[in-house]
């Protein structure tokens, strides 16, 4: 099956027979919140029973020493009260839902770093199982994700429950995630054990493209002309409400599948039925959604993917995202990377850049708009990667991620600007404030590139990345698809990432300039 989505985070997937194998365990927890998100996850909780939960649970380890420190100490911004925060997190039981690719494993070697008992929470084959061996984590917790997640949700609770009890872990102090599709549950089990984290019915709303722009209307934030498309019949009235040219989003959280820009009324329609036909022929292997190609690899999901479609105004202008770290219900930190053209009509990604070469006064009302509209969504603590366009109209919003973004995110901030998204996920996951220690001056310049397939086929060859890795300047060069695999090119759909490039130079332009020129002396052999 040829992927339509792709696991943010950088890591090769499984093979062919691993896909198999996967796709049959994996099937309906990942089909749920991949095209029907939350799926059958319980509804967010009312005031009442939240506050029932929290008192059943009682302190934890974690609030206890939170309790005996200044509050003016841990919300202070330097380094020494940062060192103080740090301690607070040395020895606290964090449980992690969903281990991702083995390309995340820097997160849990972080979190072992500062001392933290991680707890992850996963399928009986997850790569991370033997991170117990390796002294990463301390625990592995499995849970069959072939279950409903409903029955993953209250797996997962009764397995929480019992943390403390053999003496290898304390009882749980905090929930967190870093992969997508586990968000809506990790914000489900925090709030049933009464435990610091994002509210449920804000993650739903931030996973639904139609009640975000609902929620930004609502906040008085800009808003692009949109409508949904329930039934062909909708096809008329939505291209006169919205015009063109504009984009085609299904409402769920499908990824970049189905999203396609169009400039017509005939073009509408045709990319419409088009769009309706991949999304009722879709199958799930390994955590993404693929066309059925009839080689037995996935698992249907046509009885579960929501068919509503969203028709909404074209954005011109340039992309950015903007990283955020909040806390005590403001943004505590906001930076802006520069994203390149998206390859269109299917939207693929193509470079990144941070610092941002942007106007000083662009990057503010980026950042502005981004911190209103995590607030308008019902945020009030968490780290979120959200995109965004300046328009000749001004800023828009594209879409809120209510997690640290994956592929380089993390690493580009972390040199840039010295605030390390991961140690701020755990201070929110665990109650700490998160008060992150940026730069007054960019400590260094990156820029990365995912390298999209030039043409379709099985590609032979990936060795221009390992030629780049003896570079100083190269971070990280590294392939993104095994030898033998079959991508997909640009000219026939959304182009798959062959690999990943990172490099620092001395200033935007310079880090740009090379990425660019390393990109184009790269040479595949596709066929």
């Amino acid at each position: 099956a040829a992927a339509l989505s792709r696991a943010p985070g950088g890591a090769q997937g499984p093979s062919t027979a691993g896909k198999r194998q996967l796709a049959r365990s994996r099937s309906k927890f990942e089909v749920e919140q991949l095209v029907a998100s939350p799926g059958s996850l319980p509804k967010p909780m009312y005031a009442e029973e939240r506050e029932a939960a929290v008192r059943a649970v009682g302190p934890t380890g974690t609030f206890e020493m939170l309790a005996k420190v200044p509050r003016e100490m841990l919300e202070a911004q330097t380094a020494e009260a940062q060192d103080l925060r740090h301690s607070l997190v040395r020895g606290a039981t964090v449980v992690f839902v969903s281990a991702g690719y083995p390309g995340k494993r820097f997160i849990f070697e972080r979190a072992a770093q500062l001392g933290v008992k991680s707890v992850i929470i996963d399928h009986p084959d997850s790569w991370s199982r033997g991170l117990v061996d390796e002294g990463v984590i301390a625990k592995f917790l499995p849970v069959d994700m072939s279950q409903s997640s409903q029955d993953v949700f209250d797996q997962s609770v009764e397995l929480i429950r019992g943390l403390g009890e053999d003496g290898v872990t304390g009882a749980a102090d905090g929930i967190v995630t870093f992969v997508e599709l586990s968000v809506p549950l990790t914000s489900r089990l925090s709030e049933a054990l009464g435990l610091p984290g994002m509210r449920p019915d804000a993650v739903d709303a931030a996973r639904d493209k139609h009640r975000t722009r609902a929620a930004l209307k609502a906040a008085g934030l800009p808003t692009p002309r949109n409508m949904l498309i329930c039934q062909e019949s909708d096809l008329q009235e939505a291209g006169r409400v919205v015009g063109f040219p504009s984009v085609l989003k299904p409402v769920s959280g499908a990824a970049s599948l189905g999203v396609k820009k169009v400039e017509s009324q005939a073009d509408l329609e045709a990319c419409y039925r088009e769009v309706v036909a991949d999304l009722s022929s879709l199958v799930v292997a390994s955590g993404a959604l693929a066309k059925n190609d009839g080689s037995g690899v996935g698992v249907n999901a046509s009885t579960v993917v929501d068919l509503t479609i969203l028709l909404e105004q074209y954005l011109d202008g340039k992309e950015v995202d903007v990283d955020i770290v909040m806390s005590g219900g403001e943004w505590r930190y906001a930076a802006v990377s520069d994203n390149g053209p998206t390859s269109e009509p299917y939207f693929n990604e193509t470079w990144g850049l941070c610092p941002s070469l942007l106007p000083v006064a662009e990057q503010k009302a980026l950042k502005e708009l981004a911190v209103s509209c995590v607030k308008a969504l019902g945020f009030a603590s968490g780290i979120f990667h959200v995109e965004c366009k300046y328009t000749s109209t001004g800023p828009q919003l594209i879409e809120v991620n209510a997690r640290m973004g994956g592929g380089p995110v993390r690493e580009v901030n972390r040199l840039v600007w010295g605030v390390d998204l991961i140690d701020e996920a755990l201070f929110c996951a665990l109650g700490v404030p998160a008060r992150p220690v940026a730069a007054a001056k960019p400590k260094a310049c990156v820029a990365y590139s995912f390298v999209n397939a030039p043409k379709s086929g099985k590609l032979r060859s990936t060795a221009g990345f390992d030629a780049f890795r003896s570079r100083p300047d190269v971070l990280s060069s590294d392939p993104l698809v095994r030898i033998g695999e079959q991508v997909t090119g640009a000219g026939d759909g959304l182009a798959t990432w062959l690999g990943q490039l990172v490099v620092q130079a001395d200033s935007s332009k310079e880090a740009l300039a090379l990425v660019q020129r390393l990109e184009s002396e790269l040479v595949f052999e596709i066929d």
